[in-house]
């Protein structure tokens, strides 16, 4: 029985630039996983700030209806500060009031921030009846 012949090269494992290539491979990988992960951290921040929005606009609309009828008025303009992980985040709450009936009430709340140069807002309304 013929044992196969077995070729020996010289090439003993990764040359300079083949290993080069693949860092720079390996590098673009990385980068685009940490934009990933920095794309996401932001859209997760923008929807922090909205829910704590709506929060903020349903705890405004309830003390609102915890008035009496003839107390609810307009024209409320308030700048709430806010916790948000460890930082504060200024909301600026606009509320409005009018008249549908002579015993009913629309209220609605204006909730706007800015996250990034850019601007947000969120409303809230409700009806109040006598």
């Amino acid at each position: 029985m013929k044992l196969p012949k077995i070729v020996f090269s010289d090439n003993k494992g990764f040359t300079l630039l083949e290993m080069l290539v693949a860092f720079v491979i390996l590098m673009v990988g990385m980068l685009a996983l940490l934009q990933a992960v920095n794309l996401a951290y932001s859209h997760n921040l923008v929807t922090i700030l909205r829910n704590e929005a709506v929060l903020l606009g349903d705890e405004q609309i309830m003390l609102r209806k915890s008035m009496t009828f003839e107390q609810i008025s307009s024209g409320t303009s308030l700048s709430i500060p806010r916790d948000m992980r460890a930082a504060y985040k200024n909301y600026s709450v606009i509320g409005t009031v009018s008249s549908l009936t002579d015993t009913s009430k629309e209220i609605t709340m204006r909730i706007a921030w800015k996250h990034k140069n850019q601007s947000y807002e969120h409303s809230v309304s409700s009806i109040v009846s006598q």
